[in-house]
């Protein structure tokens, strides 16, 4: 008679995992959280931008660095680099975004293949000296680390043309000026490259600011990444 009633406990123990678990499961597939996790755990491809049936390459480019020395693009060829526009009295998002690109100097900064190029985007009142003040401030004082000025003709149509990321004069808003707060990685060769969305589609720029609500964060995105294109 025992026997007969052997499978009653295992019984009840597959219906409470059932009852208990089975809906976190379902939860966590619609919410994503499955997909994510996996995501996150899978190898992480890296795509080029490619435009008119053409990989788009960092235009050629000559700006004047805090040290008052002439950088190009040529400067960055067999470097991974950052790229970022900002200026000095940006009142918002700046200051957020070049504490995050202090946290990438900290990993990758003493790699002489890597680097980071910051595009002041004011001009007028950005000069060398007023940059390499802000270079300091910021605790940067890495040669791979430039902050750049050049004629508000050329890093506007550098933003908007070269990089397609959004920079502009607007005296509406706070500091004068409009950009948006992305940063741009550039592999060795100097082609602009970035993950890809679920639907195989490029993503191409990486959120300079944390948003609280989202899983993974551009700094964290961008670190990883980097180092892919260093192995490379």
């Amino acid at each position: 008679m025992l026997k007969k009633y052997s499978f009653i406990p295992i019984a009840f123990i597959i219906l409470v995992f059932g009852i208990i678990f089975i809906p976190k499961i379902v939860k966590r597939v619609t919410d994503s959280s499955v997909i994510e996790n996996t995501r996150l755990s899978a190898p992480v491809a890296l795509s080029f931008l490619e435009i008119d049936g053409q990989l788009r390459k960092v235009p050629d480019f000559v700006f004047t660095n805090q040290d008052n020395r002439i950088i190009t693009n040529e400067d960055y060829f067999g470097k991974v680099y950052v790229v970022e526009f900002f200026f000095s009295t940006c009142p918002t998002i700046c200051p957020i975004m070049n504490k995050n690109l202090r946290t990438v100097e900290n990993i990758y900064g003493n790699r002489q293949d890597f680097g980071i190029a910051s595009f002041t985007i004011d001009s007028k009142n950005d000069n060398p000296k007023r940059l390499k003040t802000y270079a300091e401030n910021l605790g940067v004082f890495s040669q791979n680390w430039n902050f750049l000025t050049s004629e508000s003709e050329s890093v506007f149509d550098l933003a908007n043309n070269g990089f397609n990321i959004f920079a502009g004069i607007n005296p509406k808003v706070a500091g004068g000026f409009e950009h948006q707060g992305y940063f741009a990685l550039v592999d060795k060769n100097g082609f602009i490259r970035s993950r890809m969305d679920k639907f195989g589609n490029p993503i191409v720029y990486y959120l300079g600011i944390d948003e609280p609500e989202l899983k993974v964060q551009g700094t964290d995105m961008i670190i990883e990444d980097i180092k892919i294109l260093l192995n490379e």
